[in-house]
């Protein structure tokens, strides 16, 4: 599938939607933005993907919603292993805003991994390694990440298990989740928490963070 006709997205219209995130972007970084969202409502005609469909919005949503995070915990230089990551987010999202991390994709469906390894061909992304699998499938142990995301979590437990075995020593866990799932979340046993941050311009949608409890 070709890559899709660039859409009239000017850097003030992508600065402005990213304005409530308190994001600034390079000329470099928003070139990729739009190449991205040209690519992923091309592909959203044949597979499902977001949505979503105007661009504006996918700025602020998407985008804004993942690179927020950084503000929260940087994850420049670091290795990031992006549980479910569907259409990307927030794992090449972060990767546009933090390009010298290490990023691993974890996609069971085949046709949205397709999708990620053609955003990452043409906007020429480098360390990216998508896993076509569940998570529940990977050995955790072999992982070594610093941060483990998620924006689609789900049944929670078996993502706590396995980050937590797959975390550094003092590495993070950093979940998008609605407010009842932060609440649940935040009470789980073997964890310590951050308190949940609230995502700018949405009402019920936060971003909680936390480590397994171990030695210090």
């Amino acid at each position: 599938m070709p890559a899709g006709t660039p859409i009239s997205l000017n850097n003030q219209q992508i600065l402005r939607a990213l304005s409530p995130f308190n994001i600034l972007l390079n000329d470099e970084q928003m070139n990729q933005l739009r190449e991205y969202i040209s690519l992923l409502l091309r592909w959203n005609e044949r597979i499902s993907l977001t949505a979503i469909d105007d661009p504006i919005e996918i700025v602020g949503r998407h985008f804004g919603e993942s690179i927020y995070s950084t503000q929260l915990l940087p994850v420049e230089n670091c290795r990031l292993v992006d549980i479910g990551t569907g259409a990307g987010f927030p794992g090449l999202a972060l990767k546009i805003a933090s390009p010298d991390m290490k990023l691993t994709l974890i996609e069971s469906n085949k046709k949205k991994c397709a999708f990620l390894a053609e955003v990452v061909r043409v906007l020429e992304l480098t360390g990216v390694e998508i896993l076509p699998e569940r998570f529940e499938q990977i050995r955790p142990e072999g992982v070594f990440a610093d941060v483990v995301t998620s924006r689609a979590v789900g049944e929670f437990k078996p993502l706590l298990s396995w980050s937590a075995k797959a975390l550094k020593r003092r590495g993070h866990l950093m979940v998008w989740v609605g407010a009842e799932d932060s609440t649940r979340i935040a009470i789980s046993q073997g964890w310590t928490w951050r308190p949940a941050t609230h995502l700018p311009d949405s009402q019920r949608r936060f971003i909680l963070i936390g480590r397994p409890l171990g030695p210090l």
